[in-house]
């Protein structure tokens, strides 16, 4: 079983005077539950990549299927509603809206679901105490470290038990202890959740803590043995 497939993706972009092929072709697969880190030089077209399988932008041709549904074949808005129920995204940056409280950004995806459970408060709170801010539920964003937003975006990427999970340089803006901390957390709740990680790193300790490497080379997608070496 297949949790997650792209097929021959191409995406291209038009520049002034030319138009520039970041993806040529490229092809992966991650099984459901598997930890995949994928890792290039900058401009490789990493976040390119998670940004099509998240169907925030759509590929110049190609198939990107997340279980049995082809998400490259739906229009813009069935696109956003599919991500909003079935996929968790972790931004370097955080990506916290300032004005709402630490559980409400956290409840955020719920409140953009088909429905707002009376669960949705107890679900919050449960992963705000997992990323150990359990008694800070009232803060403000810009009331917490740079770790600490983090675990936020975290709880609230994993809030409604999304079937895949994409994490773009999730701990590149943060110091390495931090970030290390950080990324011991997202895998370990990624993995009780059994949710399908696929994560863009740089570090070399998030490659070696994935079930397997891919990098991302000359708008191809191809296994990594090893995480020596540079990305």
């Amino acid at each position: 079983m297949t949790a997650l497939a792209v097929l021959d993706l191409v995406k291209s972009f038009d520049e002034p005077g030319r138009r520039r092929e970041v993806l040529r072709g490229a092809s992966l697969t991650v099984g459901p539950g598997e930890l995949v880190a994928l890792v290039g030089r900058s401009g490789s077209g990493k976040s390119t990549l998670l940004n099509l399988i998240a169907g925030i932008d759509r590929p110049s041709s190609g198939r990107i299927s997340i279980g049995d549904v082809d998400v490259s074949a739906l229009g813009e808005r069935d696109r956003s509603i599919f991500r909003r129920r079935h996929i968790g995204f972790v931004f370097q940056f955080f990506n916290l809206i300032p004005t709402l409280t630490v559980e409400e950004n956290v409840r955020l995806p719920l409140e953009l679901g088909p429905a707002a459970a009376s669960a949705d408060r107890a679900r919050a709170r449960e992963l705000l105490g997992a990323v150990g801010l359990g008694d800070r539920p009232g803060a403000f964003p810009d009331q917490l470290s740079g770790g600490e937003q983090q675990r936020v975006a975290i709880a609230r990427a994993l809030v409604h038990r999304p079937a895949l999970l994409l994490a773009d340089e999730p701990t590149g803006a943060l110091d390495s202890e931090t970030g290390s901390r950080v990324l011991r957390l997202l895998i370990e709740l990624g993995r009780s959740g059994r949710t399908t990680t696929l994560l863009v790193t740089h570090s070399d300790e998030v490659a070696r803590a994935a079930d397997r490497t891919l990098i991302v080379e000359d708008g191809v997608v191809r296994p990594r043995a090893s995480p020596e070496g540079a990305l």
